[in-house]
């Protein structure tokens, strides 16, 4: 019996140092990313792997909306803020920052390490009182899209002043190749030229002033879109003179693929355009341009527009504050970022992030090294303001008046149901 009871004993004591020589499965800590963009769900499934690859304690559960401006607010309204969220830098996220529901970047070492330019663009859209909401992390760029192999045929030079590009204008119709192609019939494709002349009505403050004037919104007060925004109209209308016959009917599906078979020289669109553009034709010669300066001033004074494609920040009050900031800190990781901007065709916010090796691109980084960027007008703009209706009906119109005037009395309205 007494050796029974040792050998029991011996089998029970094996099994217990048995057990506390296996380790017990890791408990994960499980990561809400709240992303946005549905053309990089690809990129942003391969960083998630990678650095759960390198973090075996977290899994990251990506949440990723067709409407992510309802989406984003239907968990802040129930109060379960995502841990890391990617939005895109508009007035919408403005909106959301100026409610206090984002994590304060204010004093974030990271800051230091992200273009100025692009944070001023944020800052110059909104923050909570006293706070920076978000950090820059992918831009795109809205410009002139040109053929560079015509412009070469045609022994043209890159336009840097309005009247450069009006005589550009006029050697291409004397060539007989059509200048423009518009696409007037999606009414959001009158936005990019409207955003990139328009950049320049909007410098010092404009929209500061128009926030601060409310209901006084007039062609007598100190700013309005009647009194800022008639040249840039006009300016618009005279480049929808070189376009195409037929374009107030033609759309943007129009316009890229006739880009893409040489039928035209030049787009009034943004950097988003050129995919499209390449997968019908990758042997196009493209690349962009920005608007140029009002006419009397020079090529430095040219100021490239662009939004904040994807801002990156984290809900205030979330659930593992530690673990996301891990995550935060790998997305803007020097190799991570530049994998997304290549894939996106598109500007890296973090300074030691090489650009893409793309000729669109290549050609506008000096105006982002140099700070000459400015973000898009219709991202200040207030979402009841239908905005590309508007432009549109101004185009087919020919008189851009009544266009203007219809956004100081809409705007008037704005501010008289959000008054405080």
């Amino acid at each position: 019996m007494r050796r029974a009871l040792i050998a029991a004993l011996a089998v029970c004591t094996c099994g217990a140092l048995a057990s506390c020589g296996t380790p017990q499965a890791q408990e994960k800590t499980e990561l809400d990313f709240f992303q946005f963009k549905g053309e990089a769900k690809t990129d942003f499934e391969e960083i998630a792997a990678d650095f759960e690859a390198e973090n075996p304690d977290i899994d990251i559960v990506i949440n990723q909306s067709a409407d992510a401006d309802t989406a984003i607010r239907t968990l802040l309204v129930k109060n379960r803020p995502p841990d890391v969220i990617t939005l895109n830098g508009n007035g919408k996220f403005a909106d959301l920052a100026r409610a206090g529901v984002f994590h304060d970047f204010s004093d974030d070492p990271l800051l230091e390490h992200i273009n100025p330019a692009v944070q001023d663009i944020l800052a110059d859209l909104g923050n909570a009182e006293g706070e920076v909401n978000g950090v820059g992390y992918l831009n795109n760029a809205d410009g002139i899209i040109y053929n560079r192999q015509i412009f070469k045929e045609q022994g043209l030079e890159v336009p840097s002043t309005w009247e450069e590009l009006l005589d550009v204008c006029e050697k291409l119709k004397a060539a007989g190749i059509t200048p423009f192609y518009g696409t007037v019939a999606d009414a959001w494709t009158t936005l990019p030229s409207f955003n990139g002349l328009g950049a320049y009505a909007a410098r010092d403050g404009f929209f500061d002033t128009m926030r601060e004037q409310g209901t006084n919104i007039g062609p007598d007060s100190a700013v309005s879109f009647q009194k800022n925004f008639t040249e840039p109209m006009q300016r618009q209308l005279t480049l929808f003179g070189y376009a195409q016959d037929g374009w107030r009917a033609r759309t943007y599906d129009d316009g890229n693929a006739a880009f893409a078979n040489g039928e035209v020289a030049m787009l009034m669109q943004g950097i988003w355009a050129l995919n499209p553009i390449r997968q019908a034709n990758p042997d196009v010669d493209a690349a962009i341009f920005p608007y140029p300066a009002p006419e009397g001033e020079g090529a430095d004074q040219r100021l490239l527009v662009t939004g904040v494609d994807v801002v990156v920040t984290m809900g205030k009050g979330a659930a593992h504050p530690e673990e996301a900031r891990r995550f935060f800190d790998y997305l803007f990781q020097p190799e991570v970022i530049e994998k997304v901007a290549k894939s996106q065709s598109m500007f890296p916010s973090l300074r030691e992030a090489d650009y893409p090796d793309d000729p669109a691109i290549q050609e506008l980084a000096p105006f982002f090294d140099g700070g000459h960027i400015a973000g898009f007008v219709d991202h200040h703009v207030p979402a009841s303001i239908r905005l590309d209706p508007l432009v549109q009906q101004g185009l087919f119109d020919a008189d851009p008046s009544v266009t203007l005037q219809q956004l100081d009395r809409q705007w008037r309205e704005y501010a008289a149901r959000t008054v405080e």
